[in-house]
């Protein structure tokens, strides 16, 4: 045989058995290494021509290369897994753990799939060069059960006009499944058969919510969006109302008892639920001990019972602008479990001994008994932090200083101070917005800031600092490491306005972002600037697998100080207890299928509760058309530029079809649009004048045009 026709042969011998390599794991992505890896192929000749085999597979369409390099089976006919992105137009693209792109689904073959549904997905024959589609095959999981909207009667039947963007089909009611509901009514509709034949669905109404634009119809229409209960059945309110209050002797003796330690709370004024409360005293050797007292719930709340059901299912207290969605039954959640002053409590307790630097020399976990001697508002604490006279001055002050110690350790070892106002509104007896102000945080915030994180810090450690062979299932809260990419393009952002960012390190990110805040404090870009901070960080959530949290700069973090509001922390009190009993290690994929579930709930409620602020704004901004005002570019889309108002941080949009003195494109990555003829910039935190011109309750939506020059400001 000719030394010419010899390389054929071996190619064609080696075409084969590249092709079972890829056969045998069709969705791994390999480079002629580890092709010639598993082929257990060491000489250089042949290597080289594995290189030149993977290139003539690739022109054959056997296989596709994903990136430079690396080369994937050609995903014709295989199925995958994914979730459901769903957009405006009716089609969708499913997001998949086993692809590297999105997989594109067209409208007819979503076969009824909807914006969240876990579905399994068939793989379309790919085009050299194109985008991964797919035919969605079923449905595993359903995101959503039921749908908010407008009630449209016809004379034989009517229909749901869903609120609910990701969902784009009107929903089919039949006459007899209205349930009272009448033309214009918002409403909450169930689909009861969809024939994938079909474009609309069939529903039943199971709610109607009243007329749009009535407070109680849109808060209650925002809470059926997010599926998120609005009360307690008779049910589980009779079991609350049976568990009793009275402590017994035998309880009392089984714990520590601080009754005589002088002991407070320090709560909002408007507060019903008090979770916690500190106590302080002085031992012989000069130390202080500090108490964190912790509501006991678990101690009412039993496995397994309804009201424990019930607070799983929650998972959160949900706080909108004029209410909290308890997680609990009132009578638990503002009596029973609530440190209300002068009651004995039963507590779950964190016993530090400090020293005057707020060095921690040891600790005790376990049950108490207290009796809170005083109830304090956050303004009545401040007063007296701030020179004011008051009952327990020393115990607060002495308290304060110790908490501002464990602040400036935190922010020394890398803490973030990340501090976002909050919202709030003045709502009159109908619930109508007549101001918007906003919350400052003070000293006195700090203080019971600084004991809460001691203290589920503390706990964290105490479990999870063990060694390897003494390991327990854990619930932590976990934050994540920010994405290097976003901080590059946050870095590369902030030095329009002349700020830098050092993230050469995980340490000098966070004393740069830090030195950032306090430069920004009181700046018309100050806003902005932390929103693309914050949204540049990873989200912190429930796992039993701890990373540590390192927006805290913490090793090891828990929720252990809210049980009332947050069901993780009676998972992390009955887990304690199990330890602290010599019990062993619970089932960690159980715990970790609970803390996924409780970081679902947890999205949720802070989505509604961005819901209810939006309403608002946009309800408070309804008589202000025509009015000017300054604000600063928050977003920037090839839609249009979002308008942030500076005075009272509504948002609303500039559509670009309204800016008619150009050509407009988006610049991505500069975070602007840009005129093509003029070079006219609008970018994202750049001042602007802006001029309302309409308020769209139903879409929660504002819409703003670039105020006329000469045009009067608002309050000019």
């Amino acid at each position: 045989m000719s030394k010419k026709n010899k390389p054929a042969k071996v190619k064609k011998k080696l075409a084969g058995q590249v092709k079972k390599v890829f056969q045998g794991e069709p969705r791994k992505l390999m480079n002629h290494k580890q092709v010639s890896s598993r082929m257990n192929i060491t000489d250089p000749f042949e290597r080289k021509l594995v290189s030149q085999v993977l290139y003539d597979l690739k022109r054959q369409g056997f296989i596709e290369e994903i990136n430079k390099g690396r080369y994937r089976a050609r995903q014709s006919g295989a199925h995958v897994s994914g979730t459901v992105d769903m957009t405006r137009q009716g089609y969708g693209f499913i997001m998949s753990d086993e692809m590297e792109e999105d997989v594109f689904v067209s409208n007819r073959n979503l076969n009824t799939a909807l914006h969240g549904d876990k579905v399994k997905v068939r793989l379309l024959v790919r085009k050299k060069g194109s985008r991964p589609e797919g035919v969605v095959t079923e449905i595993t999981e359903r995101a959503r059960e039921t749908f908010v909207g407008t009630i449209e009667e016809m004379p034989q039947f009517a229909f749901l006009i869903p609120d609910n963007k990701g969902m784009p089909f009107d929903m089919f009611i039949p006459k007899d499944k209205l349930n009272g509901a009448k033309q214009g009514m918002k409403a909450v509709a169930r689909i009861t058969d969809w024939d994938s034949r079909q474009k609309n669905p069939v529903a039943e109404i199971v709610n109607v919510l009243g007329m749009p634009g009535e407070h109680e119809t849109e808060i209650h229409a925002i809470l059926a969006e997010f599926e998120l209960p609005d009360k307690f059945t008779d049910t589980i309110n009779k079991a609350a109302d049976e568990i009793p209050a009275e402590i017994s002797r035998e309880e009392i003796s089984r714990r520590k008892d601080f009754r005589k330690v002088p002991t407070f709370t320090i709560d909002p004024a408007d507060a019903k639920d008090f979770d916690d409360a500190l106590s302080l005293r002085k031992m012989e050797d000069g130390k202080w001990e500090v108490g964190i007292h912790i509501a006991d719930v678990t101690h009412y709340v039993k496995p397994d019972s309804l009201i424990e059901k019930e607070g799983e299912k929650r998972g959160t207290s949900v706080y909108l602008v004029d209410r909290v969605v308890p997680m609990l039954p009132e009578r638990l959640s503002n009596n029973v479990c609530s440190l209300n002053q002068g009651v004995d409590k039963l507590t779950y307790s964190a016993v530090f001994i400090m020293d005057e630097q707020a060095n921690v020399s040891r600790q005790w976990f376990g049950r108490t008994i207290i009796n809170s001697d005083r109830r304090f508002s956050y303004d009545e604490a401040q007063e007296i932090i701030d020179g004011g006279d008051g009952l327990m001055k020393e115990s607060l002050l002495t308290l304060h200083d110790m908490a501002q110690k464990l602040r400036s350790k935190r922010f020394d070892a890398g803490a973030f101070s990340f501090e976002r106002t909050e919202v709030q509104f003045d709502l009159d007896e109908k619930g109508y917005p007549l101001s918007i102000r906003f919350r400052e945080s003070g000293t006195a915030n700090q203080l019971v800031e600084e004991f809460m994180l001691l203290a589920n810090r503390k706990v964290a450690e105490f479990i999870g600092g063990r060694k390897k062979q003494d390991e327990k299932t854990f619930v932590y809260r976990v934050h994540d490491k920010p994405d290097p990419e976003k901080i590059e393009n946050f870095s590369s952002f902030i030095k329009r306005f002349g700020y830098k960012l050092d993230g050469k390190s995980e340490g000098s990110l966070a004393l740069s972002l830090n030195k950032l805040i306090k430069h920004v404090n009181g700046t018309k870009e100050q806003n902005i600037i932390e929103t693309l901070a914050l949204r540049s960080m990873a989200k912190a959530v429930y796992s039993t697998d701890n990373i540590g949290h390192y927006g805290l700069s913490f090793k090891y973090y828990t929720h252990f100080t809210s049980p009332i509001r947050r069901y993780p922390d009676m998972m992390v009190h009955r887990l304690l207890s199990a330890y602290l009993d010599g019990e062993k290690s619970k089932e960690k994929k159980k715990y970790e299928q609970m803390c996924e579930y409780a970081s679902k709930r947890e999205r949720l409620a802070v989505e509604a509760e961005r819901a209810s602020i939006k309403y608002k704004q946009v309800e408070f901004m309804q008589d202000k058309l025509g009015e000017v005002f300054e604000g600063v570019i928050s977003g920037v889309t090839e839609w249009g530029i979002y308008v942030e108002i500076i005075e009272n941080q509504c948002e609303g949009m500039i559509s670009i079809r309204d800016l008619d003195d150009d050509f407009y494109e988006y610049d991505e990555k500069n975070y602007c649009i840009r005129g093509r003829y003029k070079g006219t910039e609008y970018t994202l935190g750049n001042p602007i004048k802006i001029s309302v011109v309409k308020a769209d309750l139903q879409k929660k939506q504002l819409d703003f045009v670039i105020a006329e020059e000469g045009k009067e400001e608002k309050g000019a």
